[in-house]
């Protein structure tokens, strides 16, 4: 056999990959196994190309309503006390392919645009301590360091305070580039642009500073013609991975698989049709159960 390598690589036989190009590539959920996400896999969605930056001349700074700005070096940060969590991140024009009239096309074409991966960073809450936030403090803007420069504002709401984070590390090593290398802005549950890559500043307000991205961008057009803005929090959502579009099947038993996951918290039931609706039928929840994560669900058919 051959010898130890210094980075590990897949089976020659293996072929799965992320499919798309340009500005985005989807995740193929129907080929993966439990909840986690290979790195190389989660979906890429991006303004304005990935930047190459240098994690010795990046830069945090978090300023505005605050006592003592600071500005954080990635050394920095990584020496303040860490976090590691589940969680999903999808992207909020997930599934739109399959709004209209059905096609013939894979799980990974309709819903590859979500992943799962463990996070690893500060929680933004140690570093509002840091800086000492003011008593009028309420929202935050968060800019990344794409040449899209990417803003965009949240609630400093006791959810946020409690789970958001600045991430450094995925899947036990660093961000990759098209992951926000060298940090990322990281709000479980929320759509998936609000979690900033590239992170290069945290301004703290008074009010949402409604940048393009929640103005012109990223918001819900009403049927009167308004635009609903900072609805944020992605849904109950979940899809069957196995037997899916394009996948082959003999007769005799197969087992039914699927994901479900919540912005909402963690997922308690999920119910299989075999028969078009008629009947509704419990599957088994694979552990781990987490809030604000995949969650694998299996039905004996």
């Amino acid at each position: 056999g051959s010898g130890a390598s210094p980075y590990g690589q897949r089976s020659p036989l293996e072929t799965t990959t992320r499919s798309g190009g340009g500005s985005h590539s989807l995740t193929p959920l129907q080929d993966l196994h439990g909840i986690i996400t290979p790195s190389s896999l989660h979906f890429e969605r991006h303004h304005n190309g990935v930047p190459a930056i240098d994690p010795t001349r990046h830069r945090l700074l978090v300023h505005g309503l605050v006592q003592k700005p600071l500005i954080f070096t990635v050394d920095e940060l990584k020496r303040l006390p860490s976090v590691s969590r589940l969680a999903f991140i999808e992207c909020a024009g997930n599934s739109r392919e399959g709004w209209g009239d059905a096609k013939d096309l894979t799980v990974q074409e309709i819903h590859g645009l979500t992943s799962t991966s463990e996070w690893t960073g500060v929680k933004l809450a140690t570093l509002l301590e840091a800086v000492g936030v003011q008593r009028e403090a309420a929202w935050i803007l968060a800019e990344g360091g794409d040449a899209a420069g990417l803003d965009r504002s949240v609630a400093m709401t006791d959810e946020v305070l409690r789970e958001a984070m600045v991430c450094y590390g995925q899947n036990g090593e660093a961000l990759r580039p098209e992951q926000g290398y060298p940090l990322r802005l990281l709000l479980p549950g929320f759509e998936g642009n609000i979690n900033v890559k590239w992170l290069r500043r945290l301004k703290v307000g008074s009010a949402p500073f409604m940048t393009r991205w929640e103005t012109s961008k990223y918001t819900d057009l009403m049927p009167d013609g308004t635009a609903y803005q900072f609805s944020l929090v992605m849904e109950a959502k979940s899809v069957i991975t196995s037997p899916s579009g394009r996948q082959q099947i003999s007769r005799g038993f197969r087992e039914i698989q699927g994901l479900a996951w919540s912005g909402r918290g963690r997922i308690t039931t999920v119910e299989v049709s075999v028969d078009g609706g008629r009947i509704w039928q419990a599957a088994r929840l694979d552990e781990p159960v987490l809030s604000k994560c995949y969650t694998r669900f299996r039905f004996p058919w």
